[in-house]
């Protein structure tokens, strides 16, 4: 069902923005890995649209919560920060006084990165970078990095067009049209709906890991939109989910049983506290060898985490490098260099 909702099997969405605005929220330290992962819920499965709605304006990349790179909806970017920036900052600013980055020195890269937004209208990283070096503003490249983050988390930049094949970053006033924040608990219920319908059935906890929000907090919203959503137990446990996502997985058909690639942040294994209905525990260090955060290319068949993948060689001659948690059943074996050559 999380596959079906997810929009991973069967019904795809229109377009890259659509498929960013139905999850919320995906992953995207690992820019390629991200484009893929949006690519995949879209019908026509097309990195080219992924790169399209970021330099029109309609994703954008920053630092919406758990301290993690992820594309947003351009238009979510402000009530998403106002439920979750504050308490970001204050849950990093010990990294930020041990790089010795103060509010005062955040004033002056903010100035400094707005005066050359205004002039340029984009920035590469390490044309910041540069400028917050030439100003005397930043000394090490992991000051510069904090400065970023603070800047992004307070609602100032953002990652948006590209351009050379890097991401540029903007001004979030200047790339962003402002529209008025909603009330802070309506949009935590709204927030709390469209969570649960990308990515139920799923537990209260999983979007309280997801989001490093309170618990009351999350209750209250749950309670608020409970009439969008179906409740589903399992084990004494309770799942919300939309409530057409069992027709969704029925209208998968034999998809939702067959073999997937998925890129190692997908929102699939990425989108939940608890992985265990996907993941088996006894497999999970080899998806995350040595639990360094860095996640694998995962092979999923039946719904389930069965592998890991690779691309190996370069060119004409790339191929996929993969490595079953035990072996791969035959149907596995024979789809994935199929599922490989397929993949946007």
């Amino acid at each position: 069902m999380r596959l079906a909702a997810q929009r991973l099997v069967g019904e795809g969405l229109p377009d890259a923005a659509s498929a960013v605005r139905h999850m919320s929220a995906m992953q995207g330290q690992d820019l390629p890995g991200a484009m893929t992962s949006v690519a995949l819920r879209v019908d026509g499965r097309s990195r080219q649209d992924v790169v399209d709605a970021m330099n029109a304006g309609g994703i954008v990349r920053t630092w919406p919560m758990r301290g993690t790179l992820h594309l947003i909806p351009a238009e979510d970017l402000g009530w998403i920060l106002s439920l979750t920036g504050e308490r970001t900052l204050r849950a990093t600013a010990r990294n930020r006084e041990l790089r010795g980055v103060d509010d005062a020195l955040v004033d002056r890269a903010r100035m400094t990165a707005f005066e050359a937004l205004a002039e340029r209208g984009a920035l590469s990283r390490d044309e910041l970078m540069a400028l917050w070096t030439e100003a005397g503003v930043m000394s090490d490249g992991g000051q510069g990095y904090r400065l970023l983050f603070t800047l992004a988390v307070g609602g100032d930049v953002c990652f948006g067009p590209f351009e050379d094949g890097g991401q540029r970053i903007v001004a979030v006033a200047d790339w962003i049209r402002t529209t008025p924040l909603p009330d802070p608990d309506e949009a935590l219920a709204q927030w709390v709906l469209r969570y649960f319908r990308s990515h139920g059935p799923a537990t209260v906890r999983d979007f309280a890991w997801w989001t490093k929000l309170p618990l009351s907090a999350i209750r209250a919203a749950v309670a608020e939109a409970a009439d969008g959503l179906e409740a589903w137990a399992v084990g004494g446990t309770e799942y919300l989910m939309a409530p057409e996502t069992p027709e969704l997985l029925a209208g998968a058909g034999r998809a939702a049983g067959g073999t997937l690639l998925l890129p190692g942040f997908d929102e699939f294994l990425l989108g939940y506290g608890e992985r265990g209905a996907a993941l088996p525990d006894e497999h999970a260090g080899k998806v995350v060898p040595g639990n360094n955060g860095m996640f694998r290319g995962t092979v999923v068949s039946g719904g389930r985490v069965v592998g890991t993948w690779k691309r190996k060689g370069s060119g004409r001659a790339v191929r996929i490098d993969a490595e079953p948690f035990t072996s791969f059943a035959k149907a596995v074996a024979t789809a994935l260099p199929r599922r490989f050559a397929a993949l946007p």
